[in-house]
């Protein structure tokens, strides 16, 4: 079954808007492995508005599932990071500075020289790399290229034209994409918007799908049906993609 990491991004908002440490986000990641997420994500930003560079070493100390540490490495600091910490794997994202989130995935045929040596650092110590990119065949193929071990599909074109009532129509790049993710050998993730309305339609159709990576929707929802039964709640979506 495809697994669901949990981004606490939005819990460190949270705490960073009042300061303090409330909520905790130690022990909010340790619940949330409870509650039965199979990963951690964190995506540290050089202004730190939300996961801070100090939270990602302490929650390496707690985290017992897989930990996805995500990231633009042109920041020296974000790659000492990620060697300090060894996460079961980095995601290489191509934020440009003070971006509010993440709008598009890497030109692998463009940055293909320096995606490979970026992430021949990441390899070399052990940790699995995953990079962003767009539901774009080329695109896929530029991926291979680089040696990464996966590829995270960027999944917002699909959750708007699906919110617009296009289901149909919003998968079938994704699913071309997947496809030849399959064939290159290349592993699959996606994330970016995927929410309870539109989750388990893309899961069931992406052939492989490994791993899912949601956080603004899953806390938003937490507010109204708390973060035990959220986790549960996205968790089953994954699980009942072949009733759909």
């Amino acid at each position: 079954m495809t697994k669901l990491s949990v981004n606490i991004n939005k819990l460190a908002t949270i705490r960073n808007s009042r300061g303090g440490n409330n909520p905790d986000i130690l022990k909010a990641a340790s619940n949330i492995e409870r509650f039965g997420a199979d990963g951690i994500t964190v995506h540290p930003r050089p202004d730190e508005r939300h996961i801070r560079y100090a939270d990602v070493y302490e929650l390496k100390k707690v985290i017992t599932t897989e930990f996805n540490i995500e990231g633009n490495p042109t920041e020296e600091k974000f790659i000492q990071l990620v060697l300090d910490n060894q996460p079961t794997q980095v995601t290489l994202v191509p934020d440009s500075l003070n971006q509010l989130t993440s709008n598009h995935g890497w030109n692998t045929i463009e940055h293909k020289d320096y995606l490979k040596q970026m992430i021949h650092v990441f390899k070399s110590r052990g940790i699995r790399v995953s990079i962003f990119v767009d539901p774009v065949i080329e695109m896929i193929e530029g991926a291979k290229e680089t040696g990464t071990d996966r590829v995270e599909l960027y999944t917002e074109g699909y959750s708007k034209e699906f919110q617009n009532g296009n289901k149909e129509q919003s998968i079938v790049p994704y699913i071309a994409a997947a496809v030849t993710a399959n064939e290159l050998g290349l592993g699959i993730n996606a994330g970016h918007d995927l929410d309870l309305h539109n989750l388990s339609y893309f899961a069931k159709k992406i052939p492989n799908l490994k791993e899912v990576s949601i956080g603004h929707a899953l806390i938003c929802d937490a507010i109204y049906w708390g973060l035990e039964n959220t986790v549960q709640l996205y968790k089953r979506q994954l699980s009942l993609t072949d009733d759909i």
